[in-house]
């Protein structure tokens, strides 16, 4: 990208950031922007801050902003709930390419001429995104597919808006509390490596597979099968499933359909990807959903998919049914637990407001129950009260609040808590038994091998420690160093009142005594220096403690 374009590119895209971020977050910081890059407020003052606004942004900016938009819908505890909502609706839709340019991108991947390997192909895209268009084809054996190609500049464009914004995110952490207070670097480099996958078509045809295998047991559910062979890191070739989208179903269409089979075993299907399989379909919008001509639901559009770690899927189990359940304190413990802890988080306030959320979500009947929006509020909250919520956690409500919007279609009196008790348990029973395979009790056989090893080393230690006196015990629950210095200032205190009264008491005994020394005003001299020492040191004692009170409250206001 030359230097003009690469600065004019900046100034486009951090005229938007501003533009969208500065009422909220950067007021107090951004005084000192190039003018270049002010937000033209001036111009716009009714869409500052507007999230359709900021959705149309984005869709100018182009697909990567696009992908941005989808990870920042995940990510409730960084942006409003109304803007979250927004990028929920944000759809990657685009002016398809010519035919010509994507017949030579699959010539070139492939190796071949298009009618070598795809004696039929339709030149109409059946779908048109930022990043790629995918288009109906029949193959050399008569199979149909549905064959994935990638715009030809598409990675180079994604290679470059990303560089551009790192720069930005590291100015903005540098610049402003907001940045460092969001670490908005982090959420540009989870961005970069979420992109970087969904770019490598390969990797989709192995999720493809993957997931596949794992919804074998459900009859009612597809996924479309990838040819390893017609497929490269630019082109994915995959089964091709005829259907219709959810959006599109009539009433009459929904009447025909067991919506309530149908649903319950997507909700089975997801609750098993999120905490028995810990592999995910991040994306079940009614969009990627088809219902197929023989009443199942085919699963398409596997780019974006993440991965649970064993620990991560307890977690989020329990705190799955602690909602389920309206469990006040095991929820706000569940998300307290999976969640990092910011130096100002505010716990009883986290609290407060989950219980409160809770309480209402208790009240709401079963078919306006949204149970991915509560986990996207848990989330909001968690950011907004100092608990940085996982990645995760904003991805299952994202989940969940598709699913929510498939069953209302499909059947609009489900009841989702139900469906998460019901299955709970086998859930459960699966997540213990995954942990009894060989490969599992290996590992943990490994570790109890090297704790065993390690022990009689460890344990001579500290009885070593102990004999010779070098045993420490450190407890940080209090601030030590202050304890210290405050009791070292009461003992001070105290020695010079204990030496004020000793001086009264020896002047006025002095005063009585009859010496032949020198005098003052009549009493003997050393009464009235003892006196006056004593007046000194009371004065002085007074004054510190005066002085230290006030030093005190000036440090709590």
């Amino acid at each position: 990208m030359e230097t003009t374009d690469k600065f004019a590119r900046v100034t486009q895209i951090a005229r938007v950031m501003m533009r969208h971020v500065r009422p909220s977050l950067l007021d107090q910081h951004a005084s000192g922007l190039p003018d270049a890059l002010a937000p033209d407020v001036d111009e716009h003052p009714d869409e500052v801050g507007d999230p359709e606004r900021f959705v149309a942004d984005l869709e100018e900016l182009g697909p990567t902003f696009v992908k941005l938009g989808q990870l920042l819908a995940t990510r409730a505890d960084l942006l409003p709930a109304a803007h979250v909502a927004a990028l929920g609706r944000l759809e990657d839709q685009v002016s398809p390419l010519d035919a010509d340019t994507i017949v030579e991108v699959i010539e070139h991947e492939l190796g071949a001429r298009l009618h070598a390997v795809f004696p039929e192909f339709d030149r109409e895209p059946l779908a048109a995104a930022s990043l790629a268009q995918v288009h109906r084809a029949v193959t050399r054996d008569g199979v149909e597919v549905a064959v994935k190609v990638q715009r030809p500049t598409a990675r180079e464009v994604v290679r470059e808006d990303l560089e551009l914004l790192a720069s930005l995110a590291g100015w903005v952490e540098q610049h402003t509390e907001a940045g460092e207070h969001f670490q908005v670097s982090q959420v540009v480099a989870e961005f970069r490596a979420s992109l970087a996958t969904e770019l490598d078509y390969r990797r989709e045809a192995a999720n493809l597979v993957e997931l596949a295998e794992n919804l074998a047991s459900f009859d009612s559910l597809v996924v479309p099968t990838p040819i390893v062979g017609l497929s490269t890191d630019r082109v994915l070739t995959m089964q091709y499933i005829p259907g219709r989208k959810l959006t599109e179903l009539g009433p009459l269409a929904q009447l025909e359909l067991e919506g309530e089979r149908l649903v319950d075993d997507l909700f089975h299907a997801y609750l098993r990807q999120v905490l028995a399989d810990g592999f995910v379909h991040a994306d079940p919008h009614p969009g990627n959903v088809l219902l197929t001509a023989d009443g199942r639901l085919a699963l398409i559009d596997l780019g974006m998919v993440v991965r649970l770690r064993p620990e991560m899927r307890e977690r989020l189990l329990s705190l799955l049914t602690s909602i389920a359940d309206a469990d006040l304190d095991e929820a706000a413990s569940a998300a307290i637990a999976m969640g990092e802890q910011r130096p100002w988080f505010d716990e009883p306030a986290f609290r407060t407001q989950v219980g409160r959320l809770l309480t209402w979500y208790r009240g709401v009947p079963a078919s306006e129950v949204q149970l991915g929006r509560v986990m996207v509020e848990v989330a909001r909250i968690s950011g907004d009260t100092g608990l940085r919520p996982p990645q995760e956690l904003s991805l299952l409500g994202r989940t969940l609040l598709s699913l929510d919007h498939v069953a209302h279609v499909l059947q609009p009196d489900f009841d989702g808590d139900a469906a998460i008790r019901r299955h709970a348990s086998s859930l459960l029973t699966e997540m213990m038994t995954d942990q009894l395979r060989p490969t599992a009790m290996l590992r943990g056989m490994l570790e109890t091998k090297e704790f065993v090893e390690q022990l009689p080393q460890r344990a001579n230690r500290i009885l070593t420690n102990l004999a010779d006196g070098g045993m420490r015990l450190q407890v940080d629950t209090i601030d030590e160093d202050r304890l210290h210095a405050t009791i070292r200032g009461v003992g001070n205190r105290l020695s010079a009142g204990i030496v004020v009264a000793a001086l009264v008491i020896g002047a006025s005994m002095l005063l009585g005594v009859d010496v032949a020394g020198p005098t003052l005003f009549g009493y003997p001299a050393m009464a009235i220096v003892l006196f006056l020492g004593a007046v000194g040191l009371g004065l002085w004692l007074v004054g510190s403690v005066l002085l230290e009170g006030r030093r005190d409250r000036r440090r709590r206001g």
